[in-house]
């Protein structure tokens, strides 16, 4: 295996590394990258009934900063050219979010908030919206997605891209069944890069 090949696959593994000090411990699975709203697990929901108590709507979101970076190269010491390797530049480090929506409906078919069924295509709204600590909007998705099934997810790229160590943000989302109800919810994040920094500082590439 080349020199190149050796730290390439040393830098993907202290990048892994990183992905549990990523998340805030009360909002998000253990050992995942992301943040999630509500805090818990895969099946941690937040719900709600229609009026009439014969239809529910839960769902729960998961927003993924997604950070971003170039490599350069670097030589090798004289007289060792395959010593040539590729490594992060930390100038590149940047965040790129996307936003997880997840939902599932529920209609009672005798008895309220009884017997329920999750069947049919539904319509379905999902919307974020990314602010700083000033409330400026940082980024925003929304989508209006039809024919779905009545337990599903959808996840969106931002294309934003969200410059490091810029302050905490608050993201505020929402999912809606038309004609049933909307649940929201709001989460933080801290954009700092430094984590980042000291694993490209700790594995330089060096083989």
């Amino acid at each position: 295996m080349k020199r190149t090949r050796i730290a390439a696959l040393a830098l993907a593994t202290a990048a892994a590394a990183l992905a549990p000090a990523l998340v805030q411990p009360a909002t998000a699975a253990e050992g995942t990258a992301y943040l999630q709203d509500p805090a818990g697990g895969e099946k941690s929901m937040k719900s709600m009934w229609t009026k009439d108590e014969m239809h529910k709507v839960e769902a729960q979101f998961r927003f993924h900063p997604g950070v971003q970076y170039r490599t350069v190269n670097r030589p090798g010491p004289s007289g060792a050219p395959d010593f040539e390797r590729q490594v992060p530049d930390p100038a590149t480090l940047a965040w790129r979010p996307s936003y997880e929506f997840r939902w599932s409906v529920s209609d009672s078919t005798v008895l309220k908030k009884a017997l329920t069924t999750k069947d049919g295509e539904h319509p379905i709204v999902v919307h974020a919206v990314l602010r700083d600590a000033k409330r400026a909007k940082a980024g925003e998705v929304r989508q209006e997605l039809t024919g779905k099934p009545a337990t599903g997810s959808a996840k969106v790229a931002g294309g934003e891209r969200v410059a490091c160590d810029t302050g905490a943000y608050t993201v505020e989302w929402s999912v809606t069944r038309t004609g049933y109800g909307t649940l929201t919810g709001t989460l933080r994040w801290d954009s700092s890069c430094e984590q980042y920094r000291t694993a490209f500082s700790s594995n330089p590439g060096q083989g």
